[in-house]
């Protein structure tokens, strides 16, 4: 997805539904759940309140369904790149530049995994990802193979994947504390996250090297 590519989903019927769920995919993004209104979806769809209750009953299944478009279209892509038969410092460049981006696009994603796994931690994928969740074998193998041969430190593949995540979620997730914490404006912390990408690959390349 480019910057202005909005998700979709098979399962809204007609062009009012879409346009519903791309409004509010655009205030979800800026205000997350708590902070958006249905009546502000509403003005954004061009639509009125009752018309919004009539196809979605409620904030929270809009929200539901938002999410889940979002998290159904990344994750094969994200086990296309797992799987691909690349070198394993280019597959941990493209895996930090495809996932800061996407949560960059949708900030309201990692707390709407984190809410429903405490919620449902047997049922998440089940519940969320109708295929099978992404596997990570192939990624772990090319880890312990460069540890072996020497290109990279002795490390846990299971630990450098969680660090990797780590830091790519943690300024999304924090954006509030980051703001008050490090004093910056809102134009001072969207530069601070572009530039997060290249930040993230060299600490990651230079805990690497042996």
């Amino acid at each position: 997805m480019d910057n202005t590519e909005k998700p979709t989903t098979p399962e809204l019927a007609d062009s009012t539904e879409q346009r519903i769920f791309d409004a509010a995919h655009q205030v979800f993004v800026q205000k997350g759940l708590d902070g958006a209104k249905m009546q502000e979806i509403a003005d954004h769809a061009g639509i009125n309140k009752a018309l919004l209750h009539y196809y979605f009953r409620t904030k929270e299944k809009l929200f539901e369904m938002v999410a889940k478009a979002v998290i159904n279209r990344a994750f094969p892509a994200v086990q296309q790149l797992i799987e691909a038969d690349m070198p394993l410092e280019q597959k941990i460049e493209r895996f930090v530049d495809f996932y800061i981006d996407l949560i960059s696009r949708n900030p309201f994603v990692p707390l709407f995994i984190i809410g429903e796994i405490n919620k449902h931690p047997d049922q998440f994928f089940e519940k969320i990802i109708p295929a099978a969740p992404p596997r990570p074998e192939r990624f772990f193998r090319q880890v312990e193979e460069a540890v072996a041969e020497g290109r990279i430190r002795p490390i846990s593949p299971r630990h450098l994947l969680v660090n990797v995540l780590s830091m790519c979620v943690f300024p999304i997730v924090a954006r509030p504390m980051l703001r008050i914490v490090m004093g910056m404006s809102s134009q001072e912390l969207n530069l601070f996250l572009k530039e997060r990408k290249e930040e993230v690959k060299s600490f990651i390349f230079a805990a690497l090297r042996p």
